[in-house]
């Protein structure tokens, strides 16, 4: 027996890429009725990547359900005519997802595409825009798509841009894209300090690096001009460890200015602040299992994970502006980096305890100005050997 749906997909970025997220809605094509919806935040994310996104949860979700036939219906011009074969992928990064989708495509009988205007797409669009309120941080919106009919406009999702339909083909090639208009962010953990060589939780708490920690800094600073000795800037978190290991790694530059970026601090962990993992989880057991299974739970007197990622998104956002095209070195605590590193792979949250970073270790992001991004390492230490 065959199924007929219709999946309405979308998505959507504020800043491109910025905080992003999508949606999807599968509809019994002959009732109209919602038979699945799919949303998801994508952490920091460009448009395209979002719509691809939200195309693939539809299909999938058509999957689920058996379909036999699906008409698929978005306002994205560009993934429409690209997965039409109108017009060539020429963003690498697009490429797998395009990939992807067209693999869940083939477990159909039949699959059309059709742009349609976004009014004719509000159901989808109001799943992807609370998916981007999760993804900033900001109050999830309640949404019934049943009841769907005039939503509010969409409230600052941007879009993607205009017809590529003279893109000329991609030359097929496993070379890794042109760091020519790139932003590079060395990413560096500040050297040790006491608490750290005593596995203790060092939050806001302001301690010195020992002398072993300036050594790492040293050495880390050593790697970092390997690297790139064209770096446009030195950014850290205002705690005198950042500071120190960020002057150490500037002196080993050819003596770059450091400049300090509020948000770059580490996360408060509140009345947990220079405790073992062992103290807190004998003094704090029921809260240490919240905060280790959600990132919006927070340590008595502390700041989750979820609103530490607010502000180093908005950080990352602002060094992506100021320095395009540029190294930047930014020197900075195990949870910022972390979150980094998560966003920049589109990880889930159980990355954040299953990543180790060092005292000092390096870890490597490129971005480009269309929301390409790739990592190159995480944790490099052999400079500390």
């Amino acid at each position: 027996m065959s199924l007929r749906v219709v999946v309405e997909a979308d998505g959507g970025a504020r800043g491109n890429p910025g905080p992003a997220g999508f949606g999807a809605v599968v509809r019994e094509t002959a009732t109209d009725e919602i038979l699945l919806e799919r949303s998801g935040a994508l952490g920091v994310a460009t448009n395209n990547v979002a719509e691809y996104s939200g195309l693939i949860a539809g299909l999938r979700a058509a999957a689920e359900l058996g379909a036999t036939h699906v008409a698929v219906r978005m306002d994205s011009k560009l993934v429409v005519e690209q997965m039409s074969g109108r017009w060539q992928i020429k963003n690498p990064g697009l490429r797998p997802l395009a990939a992807e989708a067209a693999g869940l495509v083939s477990r159909f009988d039949e699959v059309t595409f059709e742009w349609i205007p976004r009014d004719r797409n509000r159901a989808a669009d109001a799943l992807a825009n609370r998916a981007m309120d999760e993804a900033a941080g900001k109050p999830v919106r309640d949404v019934d798509p049943v009841r769907v009919v005039e939503p509010a406009r969409n409230a600052g999702s941007a879009r993607d841009a205009g017809p590529q339909a003279d893109e000329p083909a991609p030359t097929a090639s496993w070379a890794p894209p042109s760091l020519d208009d790139a932003t590079r962010l060395i990413l560096v953990r500040h050297g040790e300090t006491p608490l750290t060589a005593q596995g203790r939780y060092s939050g806001r708490g302001d301690v010195p690096l020992t002398d072993e920690g300036e050594a790492q800094a040293m050495a880390a600073g050593g790697r970092v001009a390997g690297i790139s000795r064209d770096v446009a800037a030195v950014v850290c978190s205002p705690l005198a460890r950042c500071v120190r290991t960020a002057e150490l790694i500037a002196a080993e530059l050819g003596g770059a200015t450091v400049s300090v970026l509020p948000d770059l601090i580490e996360c408060d962990f509140g009345e947990w602040e220079g405790l073992t993992f062992a103290e807190v989880q004998q003094r704090w057991p029921g809260e240490l299992a919240a905060w280790l299974k959600s990132t919006s739970v927070a340590p008595p007197g502390g700041e989750s994970f979820q609103a530490v990622a607010k502000r180093v998104r908005g950080a990352v956002a602002t060094l992506l502006q100021a320095y395009p095209s540029s190294a930047v070195v930014v020197v900075s605590h195990v949870s910022p980096i972390k979150l980094i590193l998560r966003d920049a792979l589109a990880a889930g949250d159980a990355f954040l305890h299953r990543l180790f970073l060092d005292a000092a270790g390096v870890s490597v992001v490129d971005t480009w100005p269309d929301g390409g991004i790739a990592v190159r390492s995480v944790n490099e230490t052999a400079h500390l050997r």
